[in-house]
């Protein structure tokens, strides 16, 4: 039987469950929302980070999200905890007829995924996954190019995240760099975002091999280097370079070529676009060019975060963070479509666990 679901009101009242580094974000995100939103509860098991964050963000704290639902009027859940968990609490908030923001990935596995999938269906209420590099202006520029068939036939992407994280961050919590909690590595932690913005570019993946290993850290049971070649629906075919073992550390990247354009994305910001039909000589080169003076960036009238984005950096809130919790805000209200629901975030997730699976057993992984 399918929850009655209240109607949604101008400024709906949330709650964040997991107050750790996530869950301080969000607090930004909402604060920096001003009253459009109100931080009505933050539930954490360790009660003093819950009483902490809401001192800093408002609201009430409590040891659990059934306590707050208990006590507390809550249209949304926020959900920040482990990624092992968010299924847990996904379904909680789903059972008790809420709606759900569910912090990156949606879970550590397809099936996890799909269960919270069909716990959304049954209370008929909204659940998005943060993704907010697809509202990047750098990825909507790209994504509207390639829909309007200015890149020609996609034919090949890259997505590479060349990043460095020390023991010291693996060594920061029990849960990191674990099957059960983290879900994954470099692919599932820190790269599933690239990945996310690869799919959204290429469209649906149908087939990855890859191999993984754990190379330059220590009581991490997760890889921290991944390489994967991934087959698209349409033919085109990709490549997944990821890891937390590239010192100093580097940026994240992707890239889209086409038969008649090309769009790279560097650490959020827009570095190169071509479109063939913008360029004053459309001859078929044998060659190509291979000049700086085809990037056509700085001859488009682009939003200027497109070209200056506040990077990854995990310490900064991006607009994009406000402008996924605006369409969130505007979904509750009918106004708008959601833009990354579960099954959206679901296609990442199949092709990370593809991966992995790919990687142990040595053998290509269909996705579903």
């Amino acid at each position: 039987m399918t929850n009655a679901v209240t109607e949604t009101p101008d400024r709906p009242k949330f709650v964040i469950v997991g107050a750790g580094v996530i869950g301080k974000q969000h607090g930004k995100v909402m604060t920096e929302l001003g009253d459009r939103v109100e931080l009505v509860a933050v539930a954490d098991v360790d009660l003093s980070r819950a009483e902490a964050l809401a001192a800093e963000r408002g609201g009430r704290p409590y040891a659990s999200l059934a306590d707050a639902l208990a006590s507390e009027d809550i249209d949304v859940v926020t959900v920040c905890t482990p990624t092992g968990l968010h299924g847990v609490v996904a379904k909680e908030a789903l059972a008790a007829g809420k709606h759900v923001i569910i912090e990156k990935p949606a879970e550590v596995t397809v099936e996890k995924t799909d269960e919270i999938i069909a716990a959304q269906r049954e209370a008929g209420t909204l659940v998005s996954v943060i993704s907010q590099h697809r509202f990047d202006p750098a990825t909507d520029i790209a994504v509207a190019a390639i829909e309007a068939g200015e890149l020609g036939r996609l034919t090949s992407g890259i997505a590479s995240i060349d990043w460095w994280r020390g023991q010291t961050y693996y060594d920061s919590g029990d849960w990191r760099g674990t099957w059960e909690l983290d879900g994954g590595g470099a692919m599932m932690n820190q790269g599933v975002h690239t990945v996310d913005l690869l799919i959204a570019a290429m469209g649906r993946p149908v087939e990855v091999f890859a191999y993984t290993g754990t190379l330059a850290h220590e009581r991490v049971e997760t890889e921290d280097v991944a390489v994967a070649v991934v087959k698209f629906e349409s033919g085109a075919l990709g490549v997944i370079h990821a890891t937390t073992a590239a010192y100093p550390g580097l940026s994240a990247r992707v890239q889209i070529h086409g038969d008649k354009g090309s769009v790279v994305i560097d650490n959020d910001e827009l570095a190169y676009i071509h479109r063939a039909a913008y360029a004053a000589d459309q001859r078929d080169v044998s060659y190509g060019a291979n000049s700086e003076t085809d990037n056509q960036k700085d001859s488009l009238d682009l939003p200027e975060k497109a070209t200056a984005g506040a990077g990854r950096d995990p310490g900064q809130l991006s607009d994009a963070h406000r402008a996924q919790y605006l369409n969130i805000l505007a979904a509750l209200q009918g106004r708008e479509k959601l833009r990354v629901d579960l099954e959206t975030n679901r296609q990442a997730i199949s092709v990370i666990t593809g991966a992995y699976e790919s990687a142990r057993t040595g053998q290509p992984v269909k996705l579903t």
